[in-house]
């Protein structure tokens, strides 16, 4: 008796505290974004700036399928902590990106905590 009691009390532990991390996502095709309430304060200026200056040449739904699956959904390639590095470059270096170093800095890191976050 005491070992059911304390199976079904580990149970009920393990349960209770399996809690999902990953940051939660808004609309569908093309309106797909990141909820900005499932965002952490430091990084919400980062995001609220990623959301308008991405958009000029993609969808943020691009971005979110990525963070998702760790593919880069044109290209198949990994999209990892590596790749968001180089995707920082390469928009860095486009002349129509109207991105400065800060803010890719800034958007690199955003974009290496939801990575983190949506390992867990």
């Amino acid at each position: 008796m005491k070992k059911i009691a304390l199976l079904v009390a580990l149970g009920i532990i393990a349960l209770s505290s399996s809690a999902d991390a990953r940051i939660k996502v808004r609309g569908r095709g093309a309106a797909m974004n990141f909820d900005s309430a499932s965002i952490p304060p430091q990084f919400q200026a980062t995001f609220a700036n990623m959301s308008q200056k991405c958009i000029k040449c993609h969808t943020m739904e691009r971005t979110v399928i990525a963070v998702q699956t760790g593919r880069a959904p044109i290209t198949g390639q990994p999209f990892n902590k590596q790749a968001v590095k180089a995707y920082g470059i390469k928009m860095l270096r486009k002349p129509n990106s109207n991105m400065n170093k800060q803010e890719i800095r800034d958007f690199v890191m955003f974009l290496n905590f939801l990575l983190d976050e949506n390992a867990k």
